[in-house]
């Protein structure tokens, strides 16, 4: 007996059973269409925080002063003064690996303008933070190396700034923002970046000379950061290494000595969070995998119950001169036809899932080919595998015992 003949057979068997076969499909689209959506969810979310870590600065470098412990006890980092000045143009000058670098001190306090107050903080940089931070001046212009050299008095603002301290949608540039009794005139309107990937509002910023907050708000000679960015993101590591040790001969640590500073990569952070969505990503695809494994239980039960009814029907084939592997072949034929035919409209079913997700639930979506693939995969060799038993003891059927079956 020929392949298509076989197939021909099949295709008649399973039209004769429309129902049947469609509820045996169930089980296959539906775990082939919670894999497809429960992936595309999964890679979505990983998209969207590899996207959301690049616009906060894919190749930036934080350095903090590191926590010393006194008495047993470990202090707080925010109060340690082992960054100076010094060190941040000491890196500035020297470091190969380095695109920009800034230094970061920050002040915070109730900002008022006018009637208008809004609890926040202003940190002190230089112009490289723009860069490092990948932000842009929207409206008016950021301060000048002279603002940095004579303290000068002005900031830059975020959206969230302005929205709290002129509500009246009156121009902020030229007007005057105070700071703990410092007044700082505004200069420019930061480009609003919104929320990121771990709930901070990008837009509650002011951005001050560094030499301002540190003479006239803080009073201070020591840095509460520095903020820097590698030439490119695979020079992350060499700059690290280039920061550590020069930061460890100008604080003349022996090589027995801790290191009295910290820093830290948004790489350790793009792993970390790219690890845990690979987890959960993971965690989703077995649980939808599970559909899958009760999708070809279900083949396996129904063609049980086909090789159950039709065991008169074998007995004749055998009878007219069909061979076992005929019959092996005609049930294994059935038990992936179903698994086919339920994986392309799980196929379908899936990724129509996943677009429906992304316009009423609005969450990042990504279908990969490759998730796609590998489910039409998985449920085919489902098929096989589960559908194999059923048609083997119908091709090991006696003849004369399947016509006597009633």
């Amino acid at each position: 007996m020929n392949g298509t003949n076989l197939f021909k057979i099949a295709l008649r068997a399973l039209a004769n059973n429309k129902l049947r076969a469609f509820l045996t499909m169930l089980g296959i689209i539906i775990g082939v269409a919670s894999v497809i959506a429960m992936l595309a969810i999964g890679q979505g979310s990983k998209r969207s925080i590899q996207q959301q870590i690049s616009e906060m600065g894919s190749n930036m470098i934080m350095i903090h002063p590191g926590a010393e412990m006194r008495g047993g006890v470990r202090q707080d980092a925010s109060s340690m003064q082992t960054l100076k000045l010094e060190n941040y143009e000491q890196l500035r000058d020297e470091c190969m690996y380095l695109s920009a670098i800034s230094p970061n001190v920050s002040s915070s306090g109730q900002l008022i303008a006018g009637a208008n107050n809004y609890p926040s903080s202003v940190s002190g940089v230089s112009r490289d933070y723009l860069t490092i931070r990948q932000l842009s001046v929207e409206s008016g212009e950021m301060f000048t190396d002279d603002d940095i050299r004579t303290a000068a008095k002005v900031c830059v603002i975020g959206k969230t700034i302005v929205d709290n301290l002129f509500p009246d949608g009156s121009d902020p540039i030229g007007r005057v923002i105070r700071c703990n009794k410092i007044p700082l005139r505004v200069v420019g309107v930061l480009k609003s970046k919104g929320y990121n990937s771990m709930g901070m509002d990008q837009d509650d910023v002011v951005l001050a000379p560094y030499t301002t907050v540190m003479k006239r708000l803080l009073a201070q000679t020591y840095l509460g950061g520095v903020f820097a960015s590698a030439l490119t993101e695979d020079m992350t590591d060499q700059a690290v290494d280039e920061i550590t040790t020069l930061l460890r001969r100008a604080h003349k640590l022996k090589e027995t000595d801790e290191d009295d500073f910290t820093i830290r990569t948004q790489q350790e952070l793009s792993s970390m969070m790219n690890s845990t969505t690979d987890l959960m990503t993971t965690l989703l695809g077995c649980v939808a995998g599970i559909s899958l494994v009760v999708g070809g239980i279900g083949i396996m039960n129904i063609m049980y119950v086909s090789v159950t009814e039709r065991t008169r029907e074998i007995g004749l084939r055998m009878s007219v001169g069909a061979r076992g592997v005929d019959i092996l072949s005609q049930f294994l034929i059935e038990a992936i036809l179903i698994s086919i035919t339920g994986g392309l409209i799980g196929v379908l079913t899936g990724c129509g899932a996943s677009l429906l997700i992304r316009q009423l639930a609005h969450w990042p979506i990504f279908i990969q080919p490759w998730s796609v693939l590998l489910s039409f995969i998985v449920c085919t060799f489902t098929g096989v595998f589960f559908g194999w038993y059923p048609a083997k003891k119908a091709a090991d059927l006696d003849p004369i015992e399947a016509l006597r079956y009633e």
